[in-house]
């Protein structure tokens, strides 16, 4: 028998996975309890099953499907990237029972002393995944023009219109639309390699074994090399001086121009441009998501990490005259507001 359910799990969707668990597999369940959050209708619980545990997920159809990330655990398995073993599966339900990687992501072990380590791990396993996946035999679709311009789209749409209530100038949409068309163009004159998509500390386990444990990878494409390692770098929920992410981000450059995967007439000065740009569009793009699951989703957590996520994109288009005038945008108008949001929400 298992434990009652936790009052915010008690529902269709949990009797059935209990029930998959039990029946369907007949393992004997001492405990099935929330285990994370997740920014999708996707939930995770801990199972423990005689002593050992194990992570029960529940991607509900239509909503989810669990077919890309048995997909993508094949591959990055395949090519040593330390992913969550598949103990069981049942698609048509959306329920994988996996391995459990611990509780204790990248985002708690953090700080001044542990990030060269941590991060040396991880890049680690980054360069794994792009060295050891070629990109053409993946399979995995392309981060294209129009997936990109979509991306785009729910800055412009959740966060300026929806959640700030700013009404855009005609000249504002087509500063905007300039700013979109510089990234998008930025990210495809890149090299093509495998993107994890949101590769970052809440989604990198530390473990004893082959750190880290990589977790939620199943919507990755194929796309700019310079993705994940901004999303690593610069992520969304924690930042480090300037001068110690740049170190990290061109000694990784270095790598990969040893490799083979970065020509060797890209030098640092361009490295960098796609960087800080792919940053400003990941970024742009996180915000709009953030907005979404404040407005429609009503988790409204993730608001607090707009603020840091917003000044990358300011420290970054900063840095280039091109994007003088969108920064005056952001500055004048976009801050203000946020800050008058972020006010009355507290």
């Amino acid at each position: 028998m298992t434990e009652s359910a936790p009052s915010n799990a008690s529902d269709a969707r949990y009797d059935l996975l209990n029930q998959w668990l039990t029946v369907s597999l007949k393992l004997e369940l001492r405990s099935l309890a929330p285990a994370s959050s997740d920014a999708s209708f996707r939930r995770y619980f801990r199972a423990e099953l005689d002593g050992r545990t194990y992570i029960a997920m529940d991607a509900p159809p239509p909503l989810e499907d669990v077919r890309p990330f048995l997909r993508v655990a094949e591959l990055m398995s395949k090519a040593g990237v330390k992913v969550p073993g598949v103990h069981a599966a049942d698609v048509a339900r959306g329920f994988l029972l996996l391995e459990d990687f611990g509780s204790e992501p990248y985002l708690d072990r953090l700080h001044t002393q542990s990030a060269d380590a941590l991060y040396g791990d991880a890049l680690d396993a980054l360069f794994t995944m792009q060295s050891k996946i070629p990109p053409a035999a993946s399979g995995l679709p392309e981060y294209h023009d129009g997936l990109l311009q979509r991306e785009f789209e729910l800055f412009r749409d959740w966060f300026l219109q929806r959640l700030l209530g700013i009404e855009l100038s005609s000249e504002e949409q087509a500063l905007l639309d300039d700013c979109c068309a510089r990234l998008i163009a930025n990210a495809l004159e890149q090299p093509t390699v495998v993107v994890h998509r949101d590769y970052h500390s809440r989604n990198l386990m530390v473990t004893e074994n082959g750190n880290p444990g990589v977790l939620d990878f199943q919507d990755a494409v194929t796309g700019p090399i310079t993705y994940d390692a901004v999303s690593l770098l610069r992520d969304c929920y924690v930042d480090w001086p300037l001068a110690r992410v740049e170190t990290w981000a061109l000694n990784y450059a270095a790598r990969l121009r040893d490799a083979k995967l970065l020509d060797g007439e890209v030098e640092d000065e361009q490295f960098l441009r796609w960087f800080d740009l792919m940053g400003m569009q990941r970024h742009l793009k996180a915000i709009g998501i953030f907005s979404r699951l404040k407005l429609r989703d009503g988790k409204s957590g993730y608001l607090q990490d707009i603020p840091r996520t917003l000044n990358y994109v300011l420290q970054s288009a900063g840095r280039y005259d091109i994007f003088a005038p969108f920064v005056a945008l952001l500055e004048q108008h976009v801050v203000p507001r946020l800050d008058e949001v972020a006010g009355g929400a507290q």
